[in-house]
């Protein structure tokens, strides 16, 4: 008789471990209370039904790109640390097969949107990902006029801020923070990735910065024997 109560015991705490442990439902993520911050959505997207706003998918000329994504939590936050800040940022949570790691994912040019296919990528393969718009609108650099605070924005506040509330975000939904953390841009994303080893080293475990649009010693160089003769 013990030995058959002990081998259902263990059968019902197989069965237990087994089920995934999530810290909270999605849609309850709306009331999370963080700093500086304001969650304005948290909706369950079902499986390759995600269109990016204000595109529309014209299945009869082109494929979907996003038909494969799997099941996730979409999290819409803007943070604010300053009173000229708005810092749109997203969180995407899938809903199963989490690898319990979260990877952030850089812009190009100017930035002004969320990297939405960079986004998908990351959660196609397993990551919790977030993206940042890094404070402005559209891909152009007039936003920094007479807007420092905007300006550091894109530098590199929005790149932290995001960082640091995505892996609440990612806490609260699963009940665990993620167990790494990895940068992965290129072109200004690989300077934001950059930027966030110089300032904020225990952001990232591990920073994948391709291509960075930086003003690094070899560019200094290059521009200068170019440049050093006007005949060239």
């Amino acid at each position: 008789m013990k030995t058959r109560t002990l081998k259902w015991m263990m059968c019902v705490l197989a069965f237990v471990c087994a089920v995934p442990a999530f810290g909270s439902s999605c849609d309850s993520l709306s009331k999370l209370t963080l700093k500086d911050t304001a969650i304005t959505s948290a909706q369950l997207v079902p499986a390759g039904q995600f269109s990016p706003p204000g595109q529309r998918q014209n299945t009869a000329t082109a494929a979907n790109p996003y038909k494969s994504l799997p099941e996730f939590c979409r999290v819409a936050v803007t943070i604010k640390p300053t009173a000229d800040s708005d810092i749109k940022v997203e969180v995407w949570l899938p809903s199963s097969g989490w690898n319990s790691k979260f990877q952030a994912v850089g812009n190009g040019g100017w930035a002004g949107v969320i990297s939405y296919s960079a986004l998908a990528d990351a959660v196609r393969a397993g990551y919790a990902g977030a993206s940042t718009d890094t404070g402005h609108v559209g891909g152009r650099g007039t936003f920094a006029l007479d807007h420092p605070e905007k300006l550091i924005d894109f530098s590199w506040r929005s790149e932290h801020e995001m960082t640091v509330k995505a892996k609440a975000v990612i806490e609260a939904f699963y009940g665990a923070g993620p167990r790494l953390s990895y940068w992965n841009g290129c072109s200004t994303g690989g300077r934001q990735g950059l930027k966030e080893a110089q300032m904020f080293p225990n952001d990232y475990d591990g920073i994948i910065a391709g291509a960075p649009a930086n003003r690094t010693a070899i560019s200094l160089w290059i521009a200068h024997a170019v440049l050093k003769d006007p005949a060239s």
